[in-house]
């Protein structure tokens, strides 16, 4: 069995098809999902699937391209989402420093912020990083977040900014990119990070693993992330099923 740690199903890249596709990952042994919602319509629509599918939880956050456009109620509502039981992370939330919606200091508020929500409600977070290794490092540093931890979705640094964040406290995961030839730091970390801290991810509708690349991800292709590690580490199939699945779990608190 797999875990999917971070699909955007609320996305309307499903709108006509989102039976199809849920059926599809579950045939491929997809067992559990975590639907990641960075927005107020994300966030609605996740907690609308959560309710519905018994395998399929809810991360939480602000996204920071979108950062100047949260308000202090935004973050209050995200506070209260976060007790519901089907709630398990806090995100995703980080920097992007690709876009420029959103100015830097306000991104690095915002950011500090849910940080210091997640230590409130003790639940992990999910990191999103574009372009903005060293100063995503130094908060999480700074907010001691290593207090509750999270996940590096989605991972596309170094293996030694990997180490870093495996240090505080944090999963590596790593989604389609790790499927592409000419991939090489993805690689280098999926053989370099123990297995033991290792996730899981599609990221779908986006990043779509190789031979889908270009085209709409969707969960049942994790599988071909979890087979591509596997063959990297040259261990079997099975055991990088059981190993993220279990990482998955234990750091969402899913019994």
């Amino acid at each position: 069995m797999l875990f999917d740690t971070h699909v955007h199903l609320n996305a309307d890249q499903y709108k006509e098809d989102l039976e199809e596709v849920i059926n599809r990952a579950l045939n491929e042994g997809i067992s559990q999902m975590v639907v990641v919602g960075f927005d107020r319509p994300t966030i609605e629509r996740a907690m609308e699937l959560v309710e519905k599918y018994d395998f399929l939880y809810a991360s939480v956050g602000w996204h920071p391209v979108d950062a100047i456009d949260m308000k202090d109620e935004d973050l209050h509502w995200i506070e209260e989402l976060a007790s519901h039981p089907k709630v398990v992370a806090i995100g995703e939330m980080g920097l992007d420093y690709y876009w420029d919606k959103s100015p830097k200091d306000v991104q690095k508020e915002v950011f500090r912020r849910q940080i210091q929500l997640a230590k409130r409600v003790k639940l992990p977070i999910i990191i999103h990083n574009r372009d903005a290794t060293a100063d995503i490092v130094e908060i999480l540093k700074e907010e001691e977040a290593k207090e509750v931890g999270g996940i590096m979705h989605c991972f596309s640094g170094s293996p030694e900014t990997a180490r870093e964040c495996v240090e505080m406290n944090f999963y590596i995961s790593l989604g389609g990119p790790v499927t592409f030839k000419n991939a090489k730091k993805p690689k280098e970390v999926a053989e370099s990070i123990p297995l033991e801290r290792l996730l899981i991810e599609t990221d779908c509708p986006y990043l779509a693993p190789h031979p889908y690349r270009g085209k709409r991800n969707e969960p049942s292709y994790v599988k071909l992330v979890a087979e591509q590690i596997a063959e990297i580490k040259g261990i079997s199939f099975d055991e990088v099923a059981k190993a993220t699945t279990d990482n998955a779990k234990k750091i969402f608190g899913i019994i």
